[in-house]
């Protein structure tokens, strides 16, 4: 059934391995590190794309890049590029590739400064308050970026993170449960509150 029929969000469509992905992960809060990096960097793969491309490419890049583990994709090298230039089952951009490497290293760092990437992105959660009273699908066109996705874009770029613009980490806060964009007649939407209220932000 489609978002029209059931009430879910309008956008997952009739994609089976969509529905699943809207209906199991996005806006589930994620507290786990590479997960919260893979979302990240597939973001950028994404830009001029469409995620539905991504998804369908996601456990090839998942392969690709270690299961996007930070150490293990800061210790890639220039032959890990040239190899990912041949791999036609992921999206083979040399400069998105090379961004994936330099956040490892960022990603390191940061790690190294604050405990977890999980820990510095949660920071960045809105405050219940700021937040929209009811969530429909014009709403929502209205808000690709939020003043929270753009000081983590800020603050990420200069840390010297690449393809991390604002619209790009609203859409990973949206992914990942920073925020619940679920729109009100969608019955994830109870579901990503449930697993809010239940859920430890990192420290």
């Amino acid at each position: 059934m489609t978002g029209a029929a059931d009430g879910r969000c309008w956008w997952a469509g009739d994609d089976a391995r969509y529905i699943a992905y809207h209906d199991d992960e996005w806006g589930m809060p994620v507290a786990d590190d590479s997960r919260l990096f893979e979302k990240l960097c597939l973001e950028g793969f994404q830009s001029g794309l469409s995620w539905r491309t991504i998804l369908h490419k996601r456990e090839a890049f998942r392969r690709a890049f270690a299961g996007f583990d930070i150490e293990k994709v800061a210790r890639f090298t220039p032959r890990h590029v040239e190899r990912l230039l041949q791999d036609a089952a992921i999206v083979r951009h040399r400069g998105k590739i090379e961004s994936t490497i330099n956040n490892a290293r960022r990603a390191r760092e940061l790690v190294a400064e604050t405990g977890s990437l999980a820990a510095f992105l949660w920071r960045y959660e809105p405050a219940a308050a700021t937040r929209p009273r009811r969530i429909t699908r014009e709403v929502l066109a209205s808000m690709a970026t939020s003043p929270e996705s753009t000081a983590l874009s800020k603050d990420l770029k200069g840390r010297g993170f690449t393809f991390v613009g604002p619209t790009t980490m609203y859409a990973m806060m949206q992914a990942m449960g920073l925020v619940n964009d679920h729109v009100d007649t969608c019955p994830a939407r109870a579901a990503a509150l449930k697993a809010r209220a239940a859920f430890s932000v990192p420290r």
